[in-house]
């Protein structure tokens, strides 16, 4: 066999063997054609019609001239566009930014420099961002998601994302495209000033689906919320993705208002509903709770965030059908990798459980020594659901896979059957008068003080304590709440030096649109209160 015979027998055995998202999507339209996938202001796709879009999108694209590996930037809250969106660009081998729309200007702009953007996919209302943030950078191509007829004139220079792809083929793109070729780059922010591009692979992403699926038991009769940003990796690549998988029916919310959440809940017979910690507390504190039937609801995950131990409590009682599943992760690790289920809810209270299906996970010390079951240390995984690394930071990336382990940067325990504790991000750890202090545990004790509906511990600057424990408080509605009754409480639940020097009764506390409490920008609002 020559050369050229020999390089073409390969390629077809290789396309035969490949699994990438855009060949995920035609193998669920396949098995469920006339299945509903999904519904975005009443709308409603099957699978067969989504797959459709997907195409004719991907042909309107390379029919502009993109093409494998083009880096192309998404910006929008979540719409149908998006997912079409998603999947076109991995039918065709390019690489999708979702971006968070958060961002200011500034921000988008080292996004679109660090990541060398070729195109700009936005919704009208983050079209102007965009259009500054790229300045004079060469973007070839810009798509609108949707336009008023007020603003056509104003972006002229962009082309309405439904009318190139009106009229085009929907016929699959067969683009030369392997597993472990750039699916997404999500950008993410540590405790550095700028954020780290995340590279993630097809093979990364849909090794994550399947532990996810397997663990987290994504089921083909689900019908699913999507309501967090899919920008993030939870709802993108937690929920959505393993989900269409799958064959489940999704239902897209442009915003995660309790409001919203509960009536789609009640409107769609919703089955299983993913929401970080505050926004399950916004639900339960809506004053029409009550008052909506969520009867349907029979799967609840929480994640991105530590779900106080009194607000798992209350969704079991107040929502006694629904089984809760506890997911851990980050965006590096695409982003599951533990998953408490709902058998251990009460059982491992606080728990994160245990490493799913295609990961491996331990705790170390400073040497990267495995510690002794109870002993706290960093928590490393070694899966392929691991990120290839960061985007043009080889010293970023070397520094979290050091030893052939991806390092998280977060501590945790181990207990003696193996379930996983995280006890704090490293940086959320409290160094006070020489002592750690996880501000974890003094969150949790403060929450089961009856009136608080949310706090946040932090350490601030001090003079005599380096960092002193600061306690913000947010009142239940209709409950008031003094610094007098928070001290008394904590005095009498926690050690002398773990007891706030500070405390803060507040409205509200900052949080990303994924629902973290930010509490960089705590520390920033209240690093003077030990000098007032």
């Amino acid at each position: 066999m020559n050369v050229h015979t020999q390089t073409k027998l390969d390629q077809m055995v290789r396309r035969a063997r490949r699994n990438t998202l855009g060949d995920l999507l035609e193998r669920t339209k396949d098995r469920y054609p006339t299945k509903k996938a999904i519904t975005y202001n009443d709308r409603e796709l099957t699978y067969e019609q989504l797959d459709n879009l997907v195409n004719q999108t991907a042909h309107a694209f390379i029919e502009a001239g993109m093409k494998k590996g083009d880096m192309i930037s998404v910006l929008s809250k979540n719409s149908l566009d998006f997912v079409i969106v998603n999947f076109a660009l991995a039918r065709i081998g390019a690489v999708m930014i979702p971006i968070n729309y958060m961002l200011t200007v500034d921000d988008l702009q080292y996004i679109l420099e660090h990541a060398n953007v070729t195109g700009l996919i936005a919704s009208e209302e983050f079209a102007h961002s965009l259009d500054k943030a790229a300045g004079n950078l060469a973007i070839e191509y810009r798509y609108l998601m949707d336009i008023t007829e007020n603003n056509k004139k104003e972006l002229a220079s962009w082309n309405m994302l439904s009318e190139v792809r009106d009229g085009r083929p929907i016929e699959i793109i067969e683009a030369d495209i392997d597993d472990d070729d750039l699916a997404h780059v999500l950008y993410t922010s540590g405790t550095e000033s700028k954020p780290k591009g995340v590279m993630l692979t097809h093979k990364s992403i849909i090794s994550e689906y399947m532990s996810t699926i397997i663990d987290a038991k994504i089921e083909t009769d689900d019908v699913v919320i999507h309501a967090l940003p899919l920008y993030h990796s939870a709802q993108l690549h937690v929920f959505l993705g393993p989900s269409v998988y799958v064959g489940s029916s999704g239902v897209i919310l442009g915003s995660a208002t309790p409001e919203a959440i509960l009536k789609t809940i009640e409107k769609k017979k919703v089955t299983s509903l993913f929401c970080p910690p505050t926004v399950w507390i916004g639900l339960l504190r809506h004053p029409d709770f009550g008052k909506f039937d969520l009867s349907s609801l029979r799967k609840g995950y929480y994640g991105a965030a530590i779900m106080p131990r009194e607000v798992i409590k209350e969704l079991s009682e107040r929502l006694p059908n629904m089984r809760l599943w506890n997911c851990y992760g980050q965006t590096e690790v695409a982003p599951l990798v533990t998953v408490l289920g709902p058998e251990d809810q009460l059982r491992k209270l606080g728990s994160a459980g245990k490493a799913i299906l295609n990961c491996q996970t331990k705790i170390v010390d400073e040497n990267d020594q495995e510690v002794a079951e109870g002993e706290i240390g960093e928590i490393v995984h070694r899966t392929p659901h691991a990120m290839k690394g960061y985007l043009h930071n080889p010293e970023k990336t070397a520094e979290a896979f050091r030893n052939g382990w991806f390092h998280s940067g977060d501590l945790g325990v181990k207990d003696e059957d193996g379930y996983i504790t995280i006890v704090d991000r490293k940086k959320d750890m409290i160094n006070t008068g020489g002592v750690n202090v996880s501000s974890r545990e003094v969150e949790e004790t403060i929450y089961q003080l009856d009136g608080v509906s949310e706090v946040a511990v932090i350490g601030v600057p001090d003079a005599y304590w380096i960092e002193a424990i600061t306690a913000i408080i947010v009142p239940k509605d209709g409950k008031t709440l003094t610094k007098e009754e928070v001290l008394d409480y904590c005095r009498k639940n926690l050690s002398k030096f773990k007891i706030p020097k500070y405390i803060a009764i507040a409205n509200e506390l900052p949080k990303n649109p994924s629902g973290k409490i930010l509490k960089r920008s705590l520390r920033e609002q209240y690093e003077d209160i030990a000098t007032q």
